[in-house]
């Protein structure tokens, strides 16, 4: 089975200067010869996700962007304010290959007979940058076989979302909790843990921000869901907590007063059947995960909660690396098993490679607004 493949791939980087300007812009470089246990990836289809505009952007202002020429090819110039500049230091002068995830077909494959098997296939892969591109070189361990006749579209958003969404629940079992919080609960991602939870029977609570967005996951068949814009969410997250005993929570949204609310509402819940009183509050552990930047301001916590109690991160490939290859294995199936229902995803809107150049279309897709999710078509 032979398939054209040109000598050199397209792949978008964003690269920070000293200077305070972002610069996002294709770069050329030849594809590698698969090696025995490695395929190369002609992708078709790859989202946007939160974890990728920190990457594409990262502090910078895209409203004030503007074209330019890198390399002979239209690219995109954005400032970056002195108070993000100290915080992305790190980066200066660092060109980072973008996009964490996508789906295509397999043109080339190395030599081992698994690698041999994918050859033609449609798969889905995650490459921890260098997706947003026409073609990568991957690893099996990074490759997931999609169904027969799963198109890429289907199968872009096969990682990110789908395990770390399986990933809380996973989390939750392993240190003893008996049911989830999760904020930005609206989320394409949101949406999934909410379909994964009723189908495996794990009580969930859902914190949105908006009342059309609990409307939406009640008709998804949603139990317990609480906005922030209401008047009464303090007693409405504490009644939702004492009803379905949750203990953990994931937040993705990082600043503000939402996981110290999350935490003096756990303890309110436990407090109401606690026998009696303890100065140093229940001794129940309280945890809040944060796994996302939705709000870059800085997390305020104000303890009220007692002394058992937990705020951290979590990552996806930390968790993975904890639970090893068995358990990644059978998550990655269960998403190809149930691509078509729990974990089918949808986007707002669909652009070529060279659209990510585009101001508008770098407005929309960095605006991180649920139901907004862009997919990139490096193929268009």
């Amino acid at each position: 089975m032979n398939f054209p493949v040109p000598p050199n791939a397209l792949q978008l980087h964003s690269l920070l200067h000293a200077d305070g300007m972002q610069d996002l812009f294709l770069v050329e470089a030849p594809i590698p010869e698969p090696g025995p246990e490695e395929v190369v990836l002609r992708i078709e289809a790859a989202p946007v996700n939160p974890s990728d505009i920190g990457v594409l952007i990262g502090g910078a202002d895209v409203g004030k962007a503007t074209v330019v020429e890198i390399g002979g090819r239209p690219a995109l110039r954005m400032p970056v304010p002195e108070r993000a500049m100290r915080a992305f230091a790190a980066r200066v002068g660092l060109s980072i290959p973008c996009g964490n995830e996508g789906a295509g077909t397999v043109v080339r494959a190395g030599s081992s007979p698994a690698a041999q098997a994918l050859l033609g296939r449609r798969v889905a892969g995650i490459g921890g940058g260098g997706m947003y591109g026409d073609y990568r070189c991957l690893q099996l361990e990074q490759c997931l076989a999609l169904p027969e006749g799963a198109t890429a579209e289907e199968g872009a958003s096969c990682f990110v979302n789908p395990l770390t969404a399986l990933g809380m629940v996973e989390t939750m079992k392993l240190e003893g909790h008996r049911a989830l919080v999760h904020t930005a609960a609206a989320s394409n991602l949101g949406q999934m843990l909410n379909r994964i939870c009723l189908k495996d029977g794990v009580p969930l609570v859902n914190i949105v921000r908006k009342p059309e967005q609990a409307d939406l996951l009640r008709a998804q068949g949603a139990m317990h869901v609480c906005s922030t814009s209401s008047p009464t969410f303090m007693e409405e997250l504490t009644d939702a907590l004492a009803a379905t005993g949750a203990t953990l929570a994931f937040d993705a949204i990082g600043g503000g007063k939402l996981a110290g609310q999350i935490l003096a509402c756990m303890e309110a819940a436990i407090s109401r059947t606690a026998p009696g009183f303890n100065r140093y509050g229940s001794n129940v552990l309280k945890q809040v995960y944060i796994y996302g930047g939705l709000d870059l301001s800085p997390t305020e916590i104000t303890r009220s909660f007692g002394m058992c109690w937990g705020v951290g991160g979590w990552l996806l490939f930390p968790f993975l690396n904890r639970v090893g290859p068995a358990v990644t294995a059978a998550l990655k199936q269960r998403v190809a098993d149930e691509l078509h229902t729990t974990f089918a995803s949808h986007y707002a809107r669909r652009i070529p490679l060279a659209g990510m150049m585009d101001p508008a279309e770098a407005a929309g897709y960095g605006a991180r607004t649920t139901g907004g999710k862009y997919l990139v078509l490096p193929q268009a």
